[in-house]
């Protein structure tokens, strides 16, 4: 139960939530949505008793089963938005298995349990997978067979689906509520691709400004597509291509991506798409010129490649300053790009770096804030942000340089509709002027949308 609740980051002027009053019944299952950035993992982060108190200030009255969140801690299961932050163990088996010998159980009930959980949620794996060897989505799925193991009074769940494929995510939501379909434990979900819970959940609430308010009975989810008008592809030459490149990690049983080919054209937008544990994102990493193929090759094109001093036509090859002009790139989690404590210093580091004044750079900087809805937290360490800011945030980095090439591994996650929009309009004046797109993408709506060819793994 919520009463009054606000919270206030310690960075922070404004409050991150305010005005919030929720109940939620034994048993019940609640989808909670609201605008990226609005304060519904913050919420859930306070459910969890995770909140370091001397880094967030919190008003009002919270608890679970009526006493603080802190305390109930050992009746809880979570699937944060970032999986790594939850990974303990070296092997898959044992990951599931942490939080269950802390819980006392005996050995003879703990690898039943794991099994059963990993079947549950699709795990395509055994217990002595290495987790470091894991996709994001696997790593997702891994992550939530800990937390449906144990049994929880109280689940809560974070974008459990945003980096899984359709068929990966389909069996989550159906994991969830095979496991909670006893009514014993409590679930609490948030994800922007709400319209698939709707049949599992028993109502949605909307997290905003004023606090929280109910959907009505009935209540779907905005078409994030509806009425967007993109610029038209303007198509160009070939600026990459992969040739039975693939990559296999050094000590591994089996390839992280077998041989395949690619051809990345300006003025096009290319959608990667596929199963998880397929290796779009490695095969994004060899695009961008961040990694060295094992078999096969990456070349640029002679015009991609014109003004460089060392490495010839092989991205992977030239020096950071050649490659950040030609090549931008957004990885799976975007907190691994930031370099400095403020967004405004974020943005205007690479034009900096590139060549770019400091009144162009700042320029540039201010421009990206506003079109992305992140001017208020201008002065805010990019660490603070929502997951779906932070995703924005990365797409603006690399926008800031203006390179030939984007390669981009799924930049719209964590979006709301309003959100969603303005990142793909802004790919797509991308793509308008000559720039070659490549989105490693689950969002059926991006690929429909932006797409001029796809390249299914």
């Amino acid at each position: 139960m919520a009463r009054g609740l606000g919270i206030r980051h310690a960075s922070r002027r404004a409050w991150a939530l305010a005005g919030v009053d929720l109940v939620v019944e034994p048993g019940e299952r609640v989808l909670l949505t609201g605008a990226s950035g609005a304060g519904k993992s913050t919420l859930l982060a306070a459910l969890a008793g995770i909140l370091d108190p001397e880094s967030a200030e919190q008003t009002g009255e919270l608890t679970v089963d009526g006493i603080p969140p802190a305390a109930a801690r050992g009746r809880l299961g979570m699937l944060a938005q970032d999986p790594d932050s939850q990974l303990v163990m070296t092997r898959a088996g044992d990951d599931v298995a942490f939080g269950l010998e802390n819980a006392g159980l005996p050995a003879e009930e703990i690898w039943p349990r794991v099994d059963e959980a990993l079947r549950a949620v699709g795990f395509g794996y055994g217990r002595d997978r290495p987790t470091q060897a894991l996709s994001g989505g696997e790593k997702q799925r891994l992550v939530l067979a800990g937390a449906l193991a144990r049994r929880p009074g109280l689940l809560l769940l974070d974008e459990p689906t945003a980096q899984l494929d359709p068929d990966g995510a389909a069996l989550v939501r159906s994991a969830v509520a095979r496991a909670t379909a006893d009514r014993r434990t409590t679930v609490l979900v948030v994800d922007h691709d709400a319209g698939p819970w709707l049949p599992l959940v028993d109502r949605v609430v909307e997290l905003g400004p004023d606090g929280l308010v109910e959907q009505p009975a009935g209540w779907r989810p905005p078409s994030r597509a509806a009425g967007l008008e993109l610029p038209p592809a303007a198509g160009g030459p070939v600026l990459l291509t992969a040739e039975a490149a693939g990559f296999t990690y050094r000590g591994a049983p089996e390839p992280a991506l077998r041989p395949v080919d690619a051809t990345v054209r300006g003025g096009t937008a290319l959608a990667v798409t596929g199963g998880n544990g397929r290796g779009k994102s490695t095969l994004a990493l060899l695009l961008a010129g961040l990694r060295a193929p094992t078999t096969g090759q990456v070349v640029a094109a002679a015009e991609l490649a014109a003004g460089v001093r060392g490495g010839g036509r092989a991205p992977v090859r030239w020096r950071a300053g050649e490659l950040v002009t030609r090549i931008g790139t957004v990885f799976q989690h975007p907190e691994q790009q930031f370099l400095t404590g403020r967004l405004r210093d974020e943005l205007a580091l690479g034009p900096l770096r590139s060549g770019s004044g400091a009144a162009a750079a700042r320029a540039t900087a201010e421009e990206l804030l506003e079109r992305l809805g992140l001017t208020p937290f201008a002065e805010a360490n990019p660490y603070t942000l929502s997951g779906g800011q932070q995703r924005r945030l990365s797409v603006a980095t690399v926008l800031a340089t203006s390179p030939r090439v984007l390669v981009l591994d799924e930049p719209t996650f964590g979006q709301d509709a309003a959100t969603w929009r303005e990142v793909v309009t802004l790919l797509a004046e991308q793509r308008a002027r000559g720039c070659a797109v490549v989105a490693v993408t689950h969002d059926a709506d991006l690929v429909g949308a932006l797409a001029d060819a796809e390249l299914a793994l």
